[in-house]
């Protein structure tokens, strides 16, 4: 099942005394960031964002002021309602609605969970962890979110092609 928020950056340390705050983002940019202004059910409301031209942001939020309140911050997530974000198109995903999956290949065997979803450049890569987890040897195993690897998914499971399972 869906979850209720959907978690879009978190906070990563200060930047500077002014009680900014340096953000890893997760979702597809700044630019998608800055479509909210409320975060964490309005704990907290983004006053300024900017690029760290990193691939990461900087932020500013009303309720901090100066580098100790920014500091600690460091290790919180950003999450907005999943109502406030746009509906997906065919072949679309929200990352939070692939972790947990259950994995079976196109041969029909279990393989285990989907544990993450990463980004390293290219694409998405789903992480998965086999189960039952073997007492020797890799605990999990990583497959690209494409058409060739990641056949097809739903709310309750995903199937990937057998020869990615191996």
């Amino acid at each position: 099942m869906p979850s209720e928020s959907i978690e879009l950056a978190a906070i990563t340390g200060a930047h500077g005394v002014a009680g900014e705050v340096r953000l890893k983002l997760f979702g597809a940019g700044v630019d998608t960031l800055a479509e909210h202004k409320s975060f964490n059910e309005g704990a907290l409301t983004l006053t300024k964002l900017r690029s760290d031209n990193k691939g990461g942001a900087i932020a500013r939020f009303a309720e901090v002021s100066g580098r100790d309140a920014a500091e600690k911050l460091r290790g919180t997530v950003l999450s907005v309602s999943r109502a406030a974000l746009p509906s997906l198109d065919e072949g679309e995903y929200y990352h939070a609605d692939l972790i947990g999956l259950a994995v079976v290949t196109d041969a029909g065997e279990t393989v285990g969970r989907t544990i993450a979803v990463h980004n390293f450049g290219a694409t998405d890569i789903i992480e998965i962890a086999f189960e039952p987890v073997p007492e020797k040897g890799q605990k999990t195993f990583m497959v690209p979110m494409t058409k060739d690897a990641v056949i097809e998914w739903d709310g309750k499971r995903m199937v990937i092609a057998a020869e990615f399972a191996e």
